[in-house]
């Protein structure tokens, strides 16, 4: 069943261009001249997606939009807007609008536009028919013990962890702040035979250096001033399951030989006693250090590092994996959606384009942190770019090479020059160079210069190119 998408247009060649346009797509289109026509075919028709002009007489396409989503607020309005007009469709947006495009569009972007507005339809009558959403019918976003992804990268992970969860060797997991070492941690816990008994986290960089010792291995009264009772250490706690030393690398030499003991003998002392106890651990261990660099300068301990390093899982950053980034803001946007009370259901694809244009240095952490914020801000059912929060402080890998470059040999004539149009024509050659270096694909110049698509196409209408 082809799906109908209503042309809402004051202007009929373009009415005429969408509709044969959109025939050979694959959809059925309706059009109408304006939006009191618009409305008349809303009832009549089985409508899955509008697209509508803004400037338009008696009723402009916002008014149209409200209208709209007072009949139905599940049906995808996206706007067609001038630049001249671009103020007042980031505002329609917050009325509602999926999203806009702006004249002269090119087809490949409304292609996408348009599909993307189908997408979230299904998405919507999926869940409510189902309850699960269409992305886990799909099998997207993969998901595997509470860590979302779908890059090939994680989906590897995601196949190692059974195969070291039946092993009862130690891990070393390395990887960024951020990136979900702990969760990868849990995960090869639950999927153990250790899944019944304790998982037991300790941050080792967060525990002061004269208490450490005491919390691993637990005390005996009398063991020192204050100490008025015995206490069990968090390897004892940990007996049968699975003790998680995060920040490993931040361990002092001093208890590393000890760590070292328990790895090899299964045993330690509590402090104060004489007696040796012996455990039954799992360690997994996690670092976002490079643990043989830290060998090598003596800062930590070569044959612990060997005993932790028996199966080594690495996690990559989250700006090598950019295809778990649609993912994570959608499962992200979910959790805080509800968590909220609010009913955000996406994000606009502009803002999509920012983070998929950001660098990440805090991982999936922080892209959770910006989810977070952006429902808690968002005054509409949609993330808009102004909603986000990126460090800003925080500079490409990109730029210290353009920091670097030499401009002692400009120089300003005796007379003087336009330096406007002197930059104009700097950023004009430079989008060219960009563009012929990336083959003439669009998002990628836009990457080359650094800067998101958006202000790229911008740039290329200012530019006339």
């Amino acid at each position: 069943m082809y799906e109908t998408i209503l042309i809402v247009d004051d202007d009929k060649s373009l009415r005429e261009f969408l509709e044969i346009f959109l025939s050979q797509e694959g959809y059925k289109p309706l059009v109408a001249k304006d939006g009191h026509e618009a409305l008349s075919l809303l009832e009549k028709h089985d409508v899955a997606l509008v697209l509508s002009d803004i400037r338009m007489p008696e009723m402009d396409g916002v008014d149209l939009l409200r209208r709209i989503k007072q009949r139905d607020p599940d049906i995808p309005v996206i706007l067609i807007t001038a630049f001249a007009s671009l103020e007042t469709a980031v505002d329609a947006m917050k009325e509602g609008a999926l999203d806009y495009i702006t004249k002269p569009f090119q087809l490949d972007e409304l292609r996408e536009v348009i599909e993307q507005g189908l997408d979230a339809t299904k998405k919507s009558k999926g869940e409510a028919e189902n309850g699960a959403s269409s992305r886990e019918r799909d099998g997207h976003p993969h998901s595997f013990e509470g860590i979302v992804a779908k890059s090939p990268a994680m989906l590897n992970i995601f196949s190692l962890i059974p195969k070291v969860a039946s092993s009862n060797s130690s891990v070393l997991i390395t990887g960024e702040s951020g990136t979900g070492k702990e969760l990868v941690a849990k995960a090869i816990h639950r999927q153990s035979k250790r899944r019944d008994h304790p998982f037991v986290p300790v941050n080792c960089g967060g525990i002061p250096e004269s208490l450490l010792e005491s919390e691993l291995f637990g005390y005996v009264k009398g063991a020192f001033t204050g100490a008025l009772q015995d206490k069990k250490g968090l390897f004892a706690v940990a007996h049968k399951g699975t003790l998680f030393l995060d920040e490993i690398a931040e361990l002092p030499l001093m208890l590393q030989v000890k760590l070292l003991r328990v790895v090899q003998e299964k045993s330690f002392m509590p402090l104060g006693s004489g007696q040796e106890m012996k455990v039954d651990v799992r360690i997994i261990a996690a670092t976002n250090r490079d643990l043989e660099k830290e060998v090598i300068e003596g800062r930590f301990r070569e044959d612990l590092f060997y005993r932790l390093n028996v199966i080594h899982i690495g996690i990559p950053p989250l700006r090598e994996r950019p295809e778990d980034i649609p993912v994570l803001v959608q499962y992200f946007l979910d959790k805080y959606s509800k968590e909220q009370g609010k009913e955000v259901q996406g994000i606009s694809k502009f803002a999509m384009e920012a983070l998929l244009n950001y660098s990440f240095p805090g991982n999936v952490r922080e892209l959770e942190n910006i989810i977070e914020r952006s429902v808690a801000l968002s005054s509409s059912n949609l993330i808009l770019p102004e909603s986000l929060s990126l460090a800003r402080h925080k500079a490409p890998a990109t730029a210290a090479k353009v920091h670097k470059m030499d401009f002692s040999c400009l120089e300003i004539p005796d007379e003087g020059f336009e330096i406007d149009r002197f930059l104009a024509e700097v950023e004009k050659a430079l989008i060219l160079k960009a563009l012929e270096k990336s083959g003439g694909v669009k998002t990628e110049a836009a990457k080359l210069l650094g800067i998101n698509f958006r202000s790229f196409r911008y740039r290329l209408n200012k530019h006339g190119l």
